[in-house]
């Protein structure tokens, strides 16, 4: 790593740059202010600074907002002789990565290092995720002519500057997850982290753990520490994607983070602080899960103070045409398709199809035509045969039991995330699934 050193005592400066030249990292040393902004400026940028708190008449703090302003990822370590916890406090509140107090061994040393290269290693592997997340899942941006959607746009875009939880009703497939990281992207909270927890994903247990951290030991396989995702979202938004399954031992200590902004890692009785913004997401009927006693009439309402519910797909017919144009470039890109389009009488059926899978199966239909067309236009054959004009069933029809079932799998898987979940909407096992799929090709 580039390290950098600003410190007027010169004793200083050369034990440090000693230190850390034996760690094996390159050293640059200055003595004021004016030469460290000259210094960032002119060689690029360094990953680390070692900062003291006083700077002969200057102060420290001061220099740390404005090294910061110049590279928003240098990670600084204040170093100071005038060590106290008010100092330490608003040293970390401007941005500084940690404290040492003079005078420091050289393991001391080290070992700040190693936490910040560590830490950066991380932020740099987040980072590369996400782009390679964004890569790979389409923009779908929130344009509509819906007065339904441009309803709830209007409220989430007045509600994203304020601190108040937002519950997002709606059918599966809506674009739930969507809004929620479009109201973090317009809150003040927005450089921040978005941190997604699936709430019927894992075991009570295991969601315990991944919500709240656990201590090393605390369980068997607890073989370290975990800090969890309530501490990961530190700052942020903290998502709680299909909140309906979240178990009644879990509400209780959600409920304390959101009165108290305390909780608990697993195995510790020490309490810890997070300041998160919380957003959940269900389609399920809360309100009904509270009368039969399976939800917490107080954690609702404290999820509930402002609600709105995503407009399923059939009822914004009108923006059909555009999302599906948006889906064909982005899929058609990474196929090597790129000019492809859609055939006049695929287009129709894809705006005259009820969508009950919402957007995941818009997306699913439109992916699996972009890989199966072999010209330049998808026509009718190369959609899902739900999507087909002639395959329209309906009840009452003179339709046989097997072909309506068959019609509702494909319907059903095609709006869901996998086959567990389809499986759990039509009430049969996975392996049971898995076969019927592989009957019906899909």
């Amino acid at each position: 790593m580039r390290i950098l050193i600003v410190d007027d005592e010169r004793n200083i400066r050369n034990t440090f740059r000693l230190a850390i030249e034996s760690f094996g990292h390159d050293v640059e040393v200055v003595s004021n202010p004016d030469a460290a902004i000259q210094l960032l400026k002119t060689t690029g940028g360094f990953d680390v600074a070692f900062l003291d708190l006083r700077l002969s008449q200057e102060s420290g703090l001061d220099l740390l907002s404005s090294l910061l302003e110049l590279s928003p990822r240098l990670t600084i370590i204040m170093v100071t002789a005038y060590a106290s916890v008010e100092t330490a406090v608003e040293a970390m509140r401007r941005g500084a990565f940690d404290y040492l107090p003079k005078p420091c061994t050289p393991e001391q040393i080290r070992q700040v290092l190693a936490r910040a290269e560590k830490t950066r290693r991380l932020e740099n592997r987040v980072a590369e995720l996400e782009s390679r997340l964004s890569s790979e899942t389409p923009d779908l941006d929130l344009e509509t002519r819906s007065p339904a959607m441009q309803k709830v746009l209007d409220i989430a875009s007045r509600a994203a500057s304020s601190e108040a939880t937002i519950l997002l009703l709606g059918e599966s497939g809506t674009g739930k997850s969507v809004m929620a990281r479009y109201i973090h992207q317009q809150s003040l909270r927005h450089r921040h982290a978005f941190v997604t927890v699936s709430c019927p994903s894992l075991s009570r247990e295991l969601l315990e753990s991944e919500l709240f951290g656990h201590a090393k030991g605390a369980f068997t396989g607890a073989l370290s520490e975990t800090w969890g995702k309530v501490a990961a979202a530190d700052g942020g938004t903290l998502f709680l994607d299909e909140i309906g399954d979240l178990p009644l031992e879990i509400q209780a200590r959600l409920l304390r983070l959101l009165q108290e902004r305390e909780y608990e890692r697993v195995g510790e009785t020490r309490p810890r602080k997070a300041d998160v913004r919380v957003i959940s997401a269900t389609n399920r009927d809360l309100q009904g899960a509270v009368a039969q006693g399976k939800f917490r009439e107080d954690l609702f309402y404290r999820l509930n103070v402002i609600s709105m519910t995503m407009p399923p797909l059939r009822e914004r017919m009108a923006d059909i045409s555009n999302i599906a144009a948006r889906l064909l470039a982005f899929f058609a890109a990474h196929a090597g398709k790129p000019a492809i389009s859609f055939s006049p009488e695929a287009r129709a059926a894809l705006e005259k199809h009820p969508w009950p899978g919402n957007l995941r199966e818009l997306r699913n239909v439109i992916e699996r035509a972009v890989i199966l067309c072999s010209g330049d236009s998808i026509g009718l054959a190369d959609l899902s045969e739900s999507v087909q004009p002639s395959s329209r069933l309906h009840l009452g029809g003179r339709f046989t039991l097997e072909a309506i079932e068959n019609e509702h799998i494909r319907a059903v898987i095609a709006g869901t995330r996998n086959l567990d979940e389809a499986a759990a909407v039509l009430g049969i096992d996975p392996a049971t699934l898995y076969r019927r799929r592989r009957k019906l090709d899909l």
